[in-house]
């Protein structure tokens, strides 16, 4: 006698398969049109240069899968005139390059980071 009586796997997962396929592809469809929102949103959006002072500075590490590979996510936070702190994501390069107090001119558009130049007379 079949202990599996009334149970048949292979039409579980005829049922799970689809809906396990429809959340995935809804996932990656909701990530494809929330990154085109942001992405017109900052065109839309005034190219602003603004005096600032670097007040933090973060890394973000994510790591891999088996193959033991890691990616690095800089990002560098900045205080405005106004008081209102903005974080933006900078590359290797430029998070390198920016120290803590350093204070210069912001250069931005929506979430979009463009640059930021040092003054020199430390002012």
């Amino acid at each position: 006698m079949d202990i599996y009586t009334g149970f048949d796997m292979f039409s579980i997962m005829q049922t799970i398969f689809p809906i396990f396929f429809i959340i995935v592809a809804g996932i990656i469809l909701f990530s494809i049109i929330r990154g085109i929102r942001e992405w017109s949103s900052n065109n839309s959006q005034p190219r602003l240069n603004v005096e600032a002072v670097v007040v933090s500075k973060r890394t973000q590490v994510r790591h891999g899968g088996n193959d033991h590979h890691s990616s690095t996510w800089y990002y560098v936070t900045f205080q405005v005139e106004s008081g209102d702190r903005m974080e933006f994501g900078v590359n290797g390069r430029e998070y390198g390059q920016l120290a803590e107090g350093d204070r210069g001119e912001l250069v931005f558009q929506g979430t979009r980071y463009h640059g930021f130049t040092r003054r020199q007379d430390g002012l």
